[in-house]
């Protein structure tokens, strides 16, 4: 057994479970500050009750996300213990202001607001929902951060054998993370409008509190729609920034073996890596790759064959991965702009309200593919160009780390069915009755 490849194993178990949370708790709380300010402003009810019903499910999600979040930190040491070594000085400080200037303000206005019914003012009540979305995405760009310097290592020198930091504003600048943020954090925005949309059209497909339903059915539109397209403006310009600073990545996204100036994208492809090249190569779009990676129709897009085999990412999964990606990201503008041009008679579409609750997990499959273009694509390197991942494992034995992914499967297996079966019953049991 390779302790490198059940450590790595591992910690995608871990990191991905706990990413089924974040996106909807990016999102939803930006959904409920905006109904929570409508009703602050027009003292209507039936905005309180969407905000409590609609909260209801934020809380179930938010406090498994946290639950399933804290083992993250632990690996760092107990897995990842070199790496911890080598950048810690860097990258435990993104993570610490990450939790003491966002996780913890997040906490304490969610306390006020799920408690504070009644109890505070209305504006004040709002002021915590808004805060808490705040905290909710300023956490997220902390993580980023941290993500973007494995992605691109800026601001550090190399002293006494290990990577310290050197300009902190050049890490927090980090022109990967300030791609790679909007992008995940828009992403998120959209999922949490398919969420409501799908959860509503449930109801409206058995007239229940139709009235209710229909008004979340346009929130969760009008959120889907506008950020389903800004998410593939967002994407085009991260791909820019990969093909910049990570050109191994962009060619194993797109399966291109040689280096070309004015390259062209094929739409049919299927890599054979073993041989170097793509055994099938079909329905070619000139210059297109140029344009899309530098905007420049004339530009050079570098091969794979231009990288050592040592350092060359694995082809396949990111191919297929980034594949799949942007084909959800063209089906999501299609639904959310049908949703929208018909909201005021969705009703009348029922094929279309069948077609949104079975969407729901399609934004968190789009979400993980593309997590896995940005870190399997980023191979063989932990911070790229400067620490392989086979140098940053612990020296532990490889029996332990089976047992314990052996022990994360299972119980984040119980926590899923847990957090499945709570979003389920209270999505499905509908708003308090007025």
């Amino acid at each position: 057994m390779d302790v490198v490849l059940l450590s790595r194993l591992q910690f995608a178990v871990t990191v991905f479970f706990h990413f089924i949370f974040v996106p909807l708790t990016l999102g939803l709380s930006i959904i409920l500050a905006v109904m929570e300010t409508m009703y602050v402003r027009t003292g209507d009810e039936m905005y309180k009750r969407m905000v409590k019903y609609w909260g209801k499910l934020f809380i179930i999600n938010f406090t498994l996300g946290v639950v399933t979040g804290i083992t993250l930190e632990f690996q760092f040491g107990t897995n990842w213990s070199r790496y911890s070594e080598y950048v810690g000085d860097i990258f435990g400080s993104l993570l610490a202001i990450e939790a003491t200037a966002a996780f913890f303000l997040e906490s304490t206005f969610l306390a006020v607001w799920w408690f504070g019914w009644e109890k505070v003012s209305k504006k004040m009540h709002c002021f915590a929902i808004w805060m808490v979305a705040f905290a909710s995405n300023l956490s997220a760009l902390w993580i980023i951060i941290a993500n973007g310097f494995m992605q691109n290592p800026v601001g550090y020198v190399i002293r006494n054998g290990r990577a310290e930091l050197d300009d902190f504003f050049a890490v927090v600048t980090n022109p990967y993370s300030m791609g790679q943020y909007p992008h995940t954090v828009i992403a998120s925005w959209m999922l949490a409008g398919f969420f409501v949309m799908g959860v509503s059209a449930w109801h409206l497909l058995r007239k229940n509190e139709e009235a209710f339903f229909q008004k979340s059915f346009k929130y969760g539109a009008a959120f889907a729609l506008v950020f389903a397209v800004t998410v593939a403006i967002s994407g085009h310009h991260q791909g820019n920034v990969v093909a910049e600073l990570q050109p191994a990545k962009l060619a194993a996204m797109e399966s291109h073996w040689e280096t070309m100036k004015g390259a062209p994208m094929n739409l049919l492809v299927m890599p054979d890596e073993a041989n170097e090249r793509n055994s099938i190569e079909a329905l070619a779009v000139p210059n297109a790759l140029s344009i899309l990676a530098f905007n420049d129709p004339n530009a050079e897009v570098k091969g794979l064959k231009d990288f050592p085999q040592e350092d060359r990412p694995p082809v396949l999964i990111t191919f297929l991965s980034f594949r799949v990606m942007v084909g959800l990201g063209t089906l999501f503008p299609i639904l959310a702009g049908l949703a929208w041009l018909w909201r005021e008679k969705i009703q009348e579409k029922p094929w279309l309200l069948k077609a949104l609750i079975y969407t729901i997990p399609l934004p968190y499959a789009a979400i993980m593919f593309g997590w896995t273009v940005a870190e399997v694509g980023r191979q063989p390197w932990i911070v790229y160009g400067m620490m392989r991942t086979n140098d940053a494992v612990s020296p532990v034995d490889a029996s332990s780390v089976l047992t314990s992914i052996i022990a994360f499967v299972v119980v984040y297996s119980l926590l899923g069915v847990l957090d499945i079966y709570l979003l389920r019953k209270y999505a499905l049991k509908g708003p308090k009755k007025a």
